[in-house]
């Protein structure tokens, strides 16, 4: 198969697996982020092997704009699967923060009371 064909399955079948984030936290997003990784990896290597070719085959070919379209796609999905993820890290972070207050509620306080400072040596 022609790289660029190759390039242009794989971008397409990138976009249709960004399009569906999960909202749940188990097994389900860990196997999204897993699938994500395997498609960027194979997309990445196609365009490292078109970039190895002198006169770039991309420049001349029918699907540039489509090629262009499907990677604008991908940059806006892949942007939005890296806020919903840096969303749940920061409320993971809350989280850990109220326990933390919740165990130990007099942490944060700095009270001197009972203490006796000795001026004399």
């Amino acid at each position: 198969m022609e790289p660029i064909q190759e390039l242009l399955e794989i971008s397409e079948k990138l976009l249709t697996h960004l399009t569906i984030i999960p909202t749940d936290k188990d097994n389900e997003r860990d196997a999204f982020i897993q699938k994500m990784n395997e498609l960027l990896n194979a997309r990445g290597a196609i365009i490292d092997q078109l970039k190895d070719l002198k006169p770039n085959p991309i420049h001349s070919h029918p699907l540039k704009s489509e090629l262009i379209q499907l990677d604008q796609g991908i940059r806006e999905q892949l942007q939005k699967a890296k806020m919903t993820i840096a969303d749940d890290l920061k409320q993971l972070q809350i989280t850990k923060k109220s326990e933390q207050r919740y165990i130990n509620p007099y942490a944060a306080v700095q009270v001197m009371d009972g203490t006796y400072y000795d001026k004399k040596k």
